[in-house]
């Protein structure tokens, strides 16, 4: 189980790997914002209960995809979900940590290699850190 302290550092280590990414936050596994950090000087574009209400919203959506066993025996574990949205694009991982499983990134809609982003940058520190 990771702390609070090195929860905080993930995000931290997050934000400073691209220039693109603009909050990363980790969700515990009800839904409840545990630990959030939004690239300096940026102005969010949720409020603080529409930021609360979408990371609810993802811990259900990642659920979703952990519940059907059948499913996962055949496919393997969710590694991570992409969504793109008009303004953002949205990166939801599943860790591998029982009380913070959910690790949400959003990245500039011009992000055009989240891809390799994801992948070389934000997997790599999450395995770094977020390793038992």
């Amino acid at each position: 189980m990771m702390s609070k302290v090195s929860l905080s550092s993930l995000c931290k280590h997050i934000l400073e790997a691209d220039n693109s990414i603009r909050f990363a936050g980790i969700a515990n596994k009800f839904g409840g914002k545990t630990v959030s950090k939004y690239k300096k000087g940026l102005v969010p574009l949720l409020t603080e209960n529409e930021s609360t209400l979408s990371t609810i919203e993802s811990v259900i959506r990642m659920n979703t995809r952990i519940g059907e066993k059948d499913v996962e025996l055949k496919l393997g574990k969710p590694i991570y979900s992409f969504t793109l949205y008009e303004k953002i694009k949205r990166v939801t991982f599943l860790l591998d940590d029982q009380n913070y499983p959910i690790l949400m990134i959003s990245l500039n809609r011009e992000a055009t290699d989240q891809e390799s982003i994801v992948f070389n940058k934000i997997l790599s520190i999450v395995k770094k850190e977020a390793s038992p």
